[in-house]
Parts: C-alpha cells; sequence; structure tokens
C-alpha cells in the first residue's frame, strides 16, 4: 500500500501550485482523503479532506477559499491545487487516507489517518 505525492516545489508569493497523491494497493474510492502539511518547527496540521465520492470538502480557516480538493477515483488519485500562495504555506504536504473503510465524515484529526505518503515540499518565496 502507498501513496505517492508529487507537485511541489519552489514558487513566488501569489503564485499556485498543484499537487497530486497517487495511491497504490489501495482502493481510495473506499477512503476519505485529506491533505495535511508540517512546517519546520511546527506540528503538522490539517489542511483539507474530502470525502469518498468527492461531493463534500473541509478546509482549514487559513487555507479557505485558497486551495481545492478533488478526487480522481477512477485513476485512484486525490489532487490539491493551491493558489495565492503565501511564505506560511511552505511546508512539507503530505496526504493520507482515513483509516476507517467506508467513512462518512471528513476527520481533521491526523491520528484518524492510517496511511501516509512520503511528502512533497513546498516552498513558497515573499
Amino acid at each position: 500500500v502507498q501513496l505517492q505525492a508529487s507537485g511541489g516545489g519552489l514558487v513566488q508569493a501569489g503564485g499556485s501550485l498543484s499537487l497530486s497523491c497517487v495511491a497504490s494497493g489501495l482502493t481510495i474510492s473506499n477512503y476519505v482523503m485529506g491533505w495535511f502539511r508540517q512546517a519546520p518547527g511546527k506540528e503538522r496540521e490539517f489542511v483539507a479532506g474530502i470525502n469518498r465520492s468527492g461531493i463534500f470538502t473541509s478546509y482549514a480557516d487559513s487555507v479557505k477559499g485558497r486551495f481545492t480538493i478533488s478526487r480522481d477515483n477512477a485513476k485512484n488519485t486525490v489532487y490539491l491545487e493551491m493558489n495565492s500562495l503565501k511564505p506560511e504555506d511552505t511546508a512539507v504536504y503530505y496526504c493520507a487516507a482515513d483509516r476507517r473503510t467506508w467513512a462518512v465524515v471528513i476527520v481533521t484529526n491526523g491520528y484518524e489517518y492510517a496511511i501516509w505518503g512520503q511528502g512533497t515540499l513546498v516552498t513558497v518565496s515573499s
């Protein structure tokens, strides 16, 4: 079972990046999926989550209106579109799958997510 995140990089403030998370050995349509991030010296924090069908989403207040999470279950892939990036968005971004199969509610606690990708670094310069 593996989640492979990609798409990170260096971007100037105000710019955009698109992250992808491809799953293997796991059928993501069975799981609520989330994106988290961890900045240097800080705790991991919830960024966005999406329910199994993709109809419902949840965002941290700090990214609401700027980031968009989506999924393509046919491609077993979750995406995070990031716009109007700020230096404080600099972090390693991780995708994760909820530990509960067939969950209905999007949870923001990282401990409820059992499968994690390796992370992709996003650096936003001022």
